[in-house]
C-alpha cells in the first residue's frame, strides 16, 4: 500500500494526508504501480469524456480531456518532454545535453515539442470514433506510464552526480519490462479487442524504441526522458485507433 501510496504521490496532483506520507525507499520501489496510476487517470479521463459528450461536440471534448490529462500530473511529463527536447535537439555532446535539459529555463525546442504533442493529442482523440473512445482514452495515460516503466527497466541513471530518479534506478528490474507489456496487452484486449491489443503492442514496441534513443543520446534515462516517454507513448494508442478506423479495421 505504501509503494501504491508514492506512485500516486509521484505521478499525480492528488493530496495525501499527512499520516499517509511516504518515505523515499517507498516512492524507489513504486515503479511497478506506474501503471495502475495510469490505468485510474484513464477510468476518470474516460468516465469525464462520457459525460461531456452529452453537452458538447468531439473536438471541445476532446480539449477538455487533454486538460484534465495535463492537470492530473500538474504538467510533469509536459515539463520533462520539453527539457528532453531542448537537450536532445541541441546538437550538443552528451554531457552539455545533461546540462540543458537540468536548465529550468524551455527554449524554442521544448516549446515547440510541448505545442506539437497537445495539437497532436487533441486532433487524434477527435477522429477516434464514438464507439472506441472510451477505451482509447482509458489505455492513453495507461501506456504513458507503461512507457516510463520500460525506459527504468532497461536504462541505467544517465547523470553519473544522482538526481531524483536515480531512486528508482536502485529497486530497478527488468520484471518490470514484463509487466508493462502484460498490463498493455490485457487491457488493451479487454478494453479494445484486437485493435486495442495491437495499440497496447505498438505502445510497448515505441517504447523500447524510445529507450534505444535515450541511451544513444544520453546513455540512459532522467527524470525529463521519463516525462517524454510518458507523453510520447500516451499518443501511441488513439493513433493506432484512428488508423485502423481509416483503413476500415476498425469493427
Amino acid at each position: 500500500m505504501k509503494r501504491l501510496l508514492a506512485a500516486v504521490q509521484f505521478l499525480t496532483v492528488l493530496p495525501l494526508p499527512q499520516s499517509l506520507r511516504v518515505s523515499e525507499r517507498d516512492l524507489g520501489r513504486s515503479a511497478p504501480f506506474f501503471p495502475l496510476v495510469g490505468l485510474g487517470i484513464g477510468a476518470l479521463a474516460a468516465g469525464l469524456d462520457y459525460l461531456l459528450a452529452f453537452i458538447l461536440p468531439l473536438p471541445v471534448a476532446s480539449v477538455l480531456v487533454v486538460i484534465f490529462l495535463f492537470a492530473a500530473s500538474g504538467g510533469l511529463h509536459l515539463d520533462g518532454l520539453a527539457d528532453t527536447a531542448d537537450g536532445f535537439f541541441s546538437s550538443r555532446p552528451r554531457e552539455r545535453m545533461l546540462e540543458i535539459m537540468r536548465d529550468s529555463r524551455t527554449g524554442p525546442m521544448g516549446v515547440a515539442a510541448i505545442v506539437l504533442v497537445l495539437m497532436l493529442k487533441v486532433t487524434l482523440l477527435a477522429s477516434v470514433p464514438n464507439a472506441a473512445r472510451w477505451w482509447v482514452i482509458l489505455l492513453l495515460p495507461l501506456a504513458g506510464r507503461c512507457g516510463m516503466l520500460v525506459s527504468l527497466a532497461l536504462l541505467p541513471y544517465a547523470r553519473a552526480e544522482g538526481g531524483l530518479a536515480s531512486i528508482f534506478y536502485l529497486h530497478r528490474s527488468r520484471f518490470h519490462l514484463v509487466l508493462a507489456l502484460a498490463f498493455l496487452v490485457v487491457a488493451g484486449w479487454l478494453s479494445g479487442g484486437g485493435v486495442g491489443l495491437a495499440a497496447g503492442l505498438c505502445a510497448f514496441g515505441f517504447g523500447l524504441l524510445f529507450a534505444s534513443y535515450a541511451y544513444l543520446k544520453i546513455g540512459g534515462f532522467t527524470g525529463d526522458t521519463l516525462g517524454a516517454a510518458c507523453e510520447l507513448t500516451e499518443l501511441i494508442a488513439p493513433l493506432a485507433c484512428v488508423i485502423a478506423a481509416h483503413r476500415g479495421w476498425l469493427g
